[in-house]
């Protein structure tokens, strides 16, 4: 999965880039709204958390701006903004969730891990595919209730196919959501991460669809 952080403190954004990082998500960050209004319209996100008091161009105008352009990423709205009237503003310009600084990095996380399950159609933390269970909590995956070691970038392939459980998603399109912006990307490492993931999980629920990518569907 992958996560944009448009937001303009320095400690904050490495914070919240560091701490996505480790819970699995590949992320970008844009320190200012024009930068961060481009990289929304032009890159695939699964999630965008937006702070509204940027430079530049400020986060409601981009968030805007996003939903003009048909652009439909979940945002989660991060800002210093607390007032009741700040946040009807910001959900009705089309955000999906609203958190006012201070915040915990847990709730943070949380929302963020809600926003895309509802994204993507799932109302539970625990996403099944035949024995193989992902928790998104914990980023845990377990088959027949034995937990599987797996490396970063093989969770990532796994989580975005059983997000997508049922739908074929090409090579591709699990490049751009497995990897950053300034990552060095190559597609053939793909077929590496699903051969690894077969053997590790030991149960066929990743299905090559020939001349079109994969897709994750119980076996």
């Amino acid at each position: 999965m992958r996560v944009l952080v448009v937001e303009d403190d320095p400690d904050l954004s490495a914070q919240l880039v560091r701490r996505l990082e480790r819970e699995g998500y590949a992320v970008d960050h844009a320190a200012d709204g024009e930068d961060g209004g481009f990289l929304g319209s032009t890159e695939p996100y699964d999630a965008v958390i937006l702070d509204l008091g940027l430079p530049r161009v400020d986060g409601l105008t981009v968030l805007r701006g996003w939903r003009r352009e048909g652009v439909s990423v979940p945002v989660l709205i991060l800002t210093a903004r607390g007032h009741w009237h700040d946040k009807v503003e910001g959900i009705d310009a089309g955000a999906d969730d609203y958190l006012a600084k201070p915040f915990s990095p847990e709730e943070l996380l949380a929302r963020v891990r809600a926003l895309i399950r509802r994204a993507k159609g799932f109302a539970s933390a625990e996403i099944a595919c035949g024995p193989v269970v992902l928790d998104t909590r914990s980023a845990r995956v377990t088959v027949a209730g034995r937990e599987v070691e797996l490396t970063g970038y093989e969770f990532r392939v796994l989580s975005y196919l059983m997000h997508r459980k049922g739908q074929v998603v090409s090579r591709t399109e699990l490049t751009e959501h497995v990897y950053a912006q300034d990552f060095d990307r190559d597609s053939n490492t793909i077929e590496v991460f699903v051969g690894r993931l077969r053997r590790k999980l030991g149960t066929d629920i990743i299905r090559t669809v020939r001349g079109q990518g994969y897709r994750c569907e119980d076996p």
